[in-house]
């Protein structure tokens, strides 16, 4: 409150106290008319000379004193909430107050801190009184209360449930996040083992990130439909497993490798009760050789082996390349009449500051541009979709395809390809921007000409390179121009662009998947957490610093199309066991509780 109010403030109460006495005698009685008339000149007199009265002005040198105490008491509390920001990590409002903090604290400690300010022990340290009203407590958190952890899945099986770690609130600090409920926790299973099935596109070079990885989804947090199918096992001890299947089970004719020995896979799996097998529908392979000639002869007759097991079936739509990064045992290239074009139009695919071109996936810089043989990239999509759910509608039908997951970016992720290994990236590196296509800047240039400011509709210049540290750069640094006015517009610009090209290839993807689940998958980008800028997130398109989330507009665009959230992360027990993953401020833990929320 500001010292003046204050002032105000006290000179209103000064009035109703001496109103109060003025319409009571000593006595308690009412007085006459006459004599209040008497006492309320007594009292005027009394506030208007300077000297006398029972009450008087407050003298200016004691204003002045109160208003200094005032500004050295906010300085101390903006430079305490300053610091825990940047160096604690704790997830504190832009105008937080000591309440906020004094919460974060009770929070960290293992306390639970409703938004009413009811506070308890958590369960770990002892039961709510029974005296306290649950009413505060979301639907979501009251069922996290009353469930427990299931046992950890397995490596390189995806299972329905996949936060295999009990967690502890304090991970991230002043999100207040109960230990998580299996049931309210659905995933689609695309879990990944470096060593076992990896993902096609873009990987990391040694960390466990995306290979191995492991997806978790809150229906309650982000509104899913109460009822789809495979996913909402709430009330039940059953865990749905998925198993995925190698990248190279199809070759690029379209046909299977080895197709007994694929049999004799899939039937040790039935006889250890697995529910089904994911696998990756590769444009590559089925659009190969001219646009619109879908060629599904391999994949029929997998799922055809599938059925008769009585296994089901999860679908990864596939539209990025897979091969030369780490984890890829295989060479799937986009479709050969699209590298045609990318010959001629080399614009078409994700291009660094240094006009280097990225050809796992398409740019979404030609989402709407029509420069496909005359379609645009999303109806690129929308057509195979399209022939996917024609040629196989008896599976949909019949429930074995449980649910389409659909490929937004490299490796299937909603992300720009920014730290790819083939360009120079190591870990853990920051990544570099992937918007320097004619599409892309052509974008900038009109967000930045809507702004009255032409000359933002570039690039930042000094953000280092593919391998570099946030305190290398003066972007991405502490105080950095990433949070000044034009870093903050670029940021924006360039972390909307990700979110329109979901909500455009979603929205089709629901119109061609109507009454079945589809899924979304974002990666668990962890390095450089723990510092201000969450460089290597802002580079991937996720405008996630220390001062914002970046994570709840992603989440409204999913639940507005009823998509699930597969999030691909490195399994926790091994990344604590990385000595790296102190030098790169990473925060895994962190970053899954702040998706989750």
């Amino acid at each position: 409150m500001d010292v003046k109010e204050e002032d105000n403030e006290d000179h209103e109460n000064g009035q109703k106290h001496i109103a109060a006495q003025m319409m009571l005698g000593a006595d308690g009685v009412m007085p006459s008319t006459s004599h209040q008339f008497q006492i309320q000149q007594q009292l005027q007199e009394q506030v208007s000379t300077p000297g006398g009265g029972a009450w008087r002005s407050r003298p200016l040198e004691e204003k002045e004193r109160t208003k200094l105490r005032e500004r050295h008491r906010r300085a101390i509390t903006a430079r305490i909430l300053a610091g825990l920001r940047k160096h604690g990590n704790y997830n504190l409002r832009v105008r937080a107050d000591i309440n906020d903090v004094i919460a974060a604290l009770a929070r960290e400690a293992g306390w639970v801190v409703l938004p009413d300010g009811t506070t308890f022990p958590s369960r770990s340290q002892g039961s709510r009184p029974a005296g306290d009203s649950s009413a505060g407590l979301t639907s979501s958190s009251s069922q996290m209360l009353s469930q427990q952890v299931p046992p950890t899945s397995l490596q390189g099986v995806s299972s329905g449930y996949c936060a295999s770690v009990e967690y502890n609130a304090c991970h991230m600090k002043g999100v207040f996040m109960p230990t998580p409920a299996p049931y309210d926790l659905s995933s689609s299973g695309h879990s990944q083992s470096s060593g076992m099935v990896g993902n096609g596109g873009e990987q990391t070079e040694s960390l466990p990130l995306i290979a191995g990885s492991m997806e978790v989804i809150n229906e309650q947090i982000i509104g899913l439909p109460p009822k789809l199918p495979e996913r909402d096992f709430a009330g039940t001890p059953y865990v749905p497993v998925y198993v995925m299947l190698p990248l190279g089970v199809v070759n690029m004719k379209c046909e299977l490798v080895d197709p007994d020995g694929l049999l004799k896979q899939l039937r040790v799996l039935k006889s250890i009760n697995v529910d089904g097998v994911m696998i990756d529908c590769w444009w590559g392979i089925v659009e190969a050789d001219a646009p619109q000639e879908y060629n599904w002869n391999g994949y029929r007759r997998l799922f055809k082996m599938v059925h008769e097991l009585k296994l089901k079936l999860q679908v990864v739509m596939s539209f990025h390349e897979c091969g030369g990064n780490v984890g890829d045992d295989v060479c799937i290239p986009l479709p050969h009449w699209v590298a045609e074009i990318g010959r001629s139009n080399p614009d078409i695919f994700f291009t660094d500051r240094e006009g280097r071109r990225n050809t796992e996936c398409l740019s979404w810089g030609i989402d709407k541009e029509r420069v496909l043989r005359g379609r645009t990239a999303v109806e690129v999509y929308f057509d195979f979709m399209r022939s996917f759910r024609v040629e196989f509608n008896e599976f949909f039908e019949d429930g074995i395809i449980s649910m389409v997951e659909v490929g937004l970016g490299p490796c299937g992720e909603l992300r720009y390809p920014s730290c790819p290994v083939k360009h120079g990236w190591r870990y853990p590196g920051i990544g570099e921007f992937q918007c320097y296509d004619q599409y892309m800047l052509k974008s900038l240039m009109k967000a930045a000409e809507m702004r009255g400011h032409s000359f933002w509709a570039r690039g930042p210049d000094n953000v280092g390179s593919y391998s570099s540290h946030p305190h290398e750069t003066g972007f991405f640094c502490d105080e950095g121009d990433y949070d000044g006015y034009y870093g903050r517009f670029f940021l924006n610009w360039y972390s909307q662009l990700l979110i329109n090209h979901g909500d455009l290839v979603l929205s089709l993807a629901k119109l061609a998947f109507e009454g079945s689940c589809i899924a979304a998958k974002l990666p668990g980008i962890h390095w450089w957490y723990k510092t201000s800028s969450h460089a290597a997130e802002l580079t991937a398109g996720f405008y996630n610093p220390c001062n914002r989330d970046g994570y709840i507009a992603i989440a409204a665009m999913l639940h507005k199309h009823g998509a699930a959230l597969n999030f691909a992360r490195a399994e926790l027990q091994f990344l604590e066991q990385r000595e790296d993953l102190q030098e790169a401020l990473a925060n895994p833990q962190g970053l899954v509780w702040q998706v989750r929320c």
